[in-house]
């Protein structure tokens, strides 16, 4: 990577070293941990949902309603294998146009490394969908992709842009994720929680990582010019 501007974090919106890192590496152990205790209760009951996620399931299902499902779809389109392709590749262009090349690196790195994840991880589980699924009906229930996916691209941009609102939002955007693909049937309660879980993990600790990457890249060669 070449140095630039942001090589040397002298952003004005960035410190050289982020206090918010700590925070970041404990909240992503301790999302990993759920994560894989969600993983083997899931497992232990043989791959079907767990009561909460009968008695949540149901409760979708006697709030259905045609507005109710075409509000549903919105997410689910936007949040859809396309959807993430095209958000991906145009956050991490404009960071690039924006001469941000560590965040570009950011925003690319988590959205692949969670589909890395999660994608043979629910291949593996193979659990099966809520009957009557309005969306996907493949045995690829746990965990939900649309929620982890949902769930990286938020919390990294709030990260990297540092402003409340993008929280607000990003909140709101994997609040209504989680409610669409439940409300469709898609999935199980317990697999969006584990999406949550594991798009918290991965934004968290990438961006952990990579920022402390950035810092002793941006020391050497502030070492180097002296």
């Amino acid at each position: 990577m070449d140095a630039t501007a942001d090589d040397t974090a002298l952003l004005p919106d960035r410190p050289l070293t982020d206090p918010r890192r700590p925070v970041a590496l404990v909240v992503g152990v301790v999302a990993t941990v759920l994560f894989v205790g969600l993983r083997f209760a899931v497992e232990l009951s043989g791959s079907a949902p767990l009561p909460i996620d009968r008695a949540w399931d149901d409760a979708m299902a006697a709030l259905a309603n045609p507005v109710g499902v075409i509000v549903a779809w919105v997410p689910a389109i936007v949040g859809g294998t396309i959807g993430m392709i095209v958000i991906g590749v145009a956050t991490t262009i404009v960071f690039l146009i924006a001469r941000r090349p560590w965040d570009a690196l950011n925003v690319a790195a988590s959205i692949a490394l969670v589909v890395l994840i999660g994608a043979p991880l629910a291949a593996v589980i193979a659990r099966s969908r809520p009957t009557g699924s309005l969306a996907e009906t493949m045995a690829t229930s746990f965990p939900s992709g649309h929620t982890a996916v949902a769930t990286t691209i938020a919390v990294t941009l709030a990260l990297l842009l540092r402003r409340r609102w993008v929280w607000v939002v990003g909140a709101a955007w994997v609040v209504l994720m989680m409610w669409s693909r439940t409300y469709l049937h898609a999935h199980w309660l317990s697999d969006v929680v584990a999406g949550f879980l594991e798009g918290i993990a991965v934004a968290t600790l990438v961006w952990a990582l990579i920022e402390v990457w950035r810092v002793r890249r941006a020391q050497r060669l502030l070492r180097m010019s002296e």
